[in-house]
């Protein structure tokens, strides 16, 4: 008798195929064979009626079924795995080391007291965690989870978004007050522009837009810092105009303390959990993702449906 819908293991091999880029690698990582692998690839393919792999020179690549599949796959496999944990009441504790990384200032006002609360519920992990001022890598840098705050996500990691973020332009009314306020982004080079050096931004170049085109906009100024803590300080004591993510700085706007410059230009700096293991595999990971997407939740509202529910790769 068919199968009138696909089997989780044969989801399962989807997954593994992707993660690892090729048939014996998903192989050698389930401890079966190659022909193993192709022919439950194959079945897949038939439950579904359609290809979901195709073959190139480069290697392999999901076709546009086969990305669909993949998403919905990781998801499914990450609900079966919470149904065995809940209904068979044989889910064991998070226990053991997660290593977490951040930035600096996000990571002091929101991941640390969030991680606090996090070990409340679940004693028995042990929490490393890391702020970085640059982008990092998973792997070299030991990091399982990454909140990242930009939307450049490698293809080979998986992500989840946890927040809506947006970065703005603001200054405070003393500077406007002397200096005036630009009516165009032509005119930011008349000012002093404070320069933060994050992990996603390159240093001199502002990338700006409206909604409906973006803009590369070199700037210039007296101060810099890597410290975004720093630049806001500098900008709430009237030094320049600085581009900061609306989490750091809607206290201060609702204060008057900061007013908006350019307010229909901005930058894209949304707020992901980013890893590498797939969170059927991990109950540690997946408990502290699943945390950290409710923190999120509670202190910025629920983020608009944008991605695939469950993980983007």
């Amino acid at each position: 008798m068919l199968n009138l819908y696909p089997l989780p293991k044969d989801l399962q091999v989807l997954v593994e195929i992707v993660h690892c880029g090729s048939f014996s690698g998903a192989a050698e990582k389930l401890g079966q064979t190659p022909a193993f692998v192709t022919k439950r690839i194959h079945i897949l393919e038939s439950a579904l009626g359609t290809t979901l792999l195709s073959r190139s020179a480069h290697g392999i690549a999901l076709t546009e079924s086969g990305r669909c599949c993949y998403e919905h796959g990781l998801e499914i496999l990450t609900r079966l795995q919470t149904l065995m944990d809940d209904v068979t009441l044989m889910k064991t504790r998070p226990a053991g080391m997660i290593r977490i990384g951040c930035s600096f200032g996000f990571g002091r006002a929101h991941i640390a007291p969030a991680i606090t609360e996090l070990m409340r519920l679940y004693p028995e992990l042990q929490i490393h965690f890391e702020l970085f001022d640059r982008q990092i890598d998973l792997s070299r840098d030991e990091i399982d989870l990454d909140i990242r705050i930009n939307d450049d996500i490698p293809e080979n990691y998986i992500a989840r978004l946890l927040a809506k973020n947006r970065r703005i332009l603001c200054a405070a009314p003393a500077y406007i007050e002397k200096r005036g306020i630009p009516d165009s982004l032509n005119k930011l080079s008349e000012h002093d522009c404070l320069i933060t050096k994050e992990r996603d931004m390159t240093q001199g170049v502002w990338e700006l837009d409206n909604g409906k085109e973006k803009r590369s906009v070199k700037i210039s100024g007296h101060l810099s810092s890597n410290s975004g803590e720093i630049v806001l300080r500098w900008a709430l004591e009237g030094k320049g105009i600085m581009l900061r993510s609306q989490w750091d700085v809607l206290p201060f706007l609702e204060r008057g303390e900061l007013v908006p410059v350019l307010p229909e230009y901005g930058q894209s700096a949304n707020i992901w959990a980013v890893y590498q293991e797939p969170l059927y595999q991990s109950v540690k990971l997946r408990v502290c993702v699943e945390f950290l997407t409710e923190y999120c939740r509670r202190v910025f509202g629920a983020p608009e449906e944008k991605q695939p529910a469950g993980e983007t790769p």
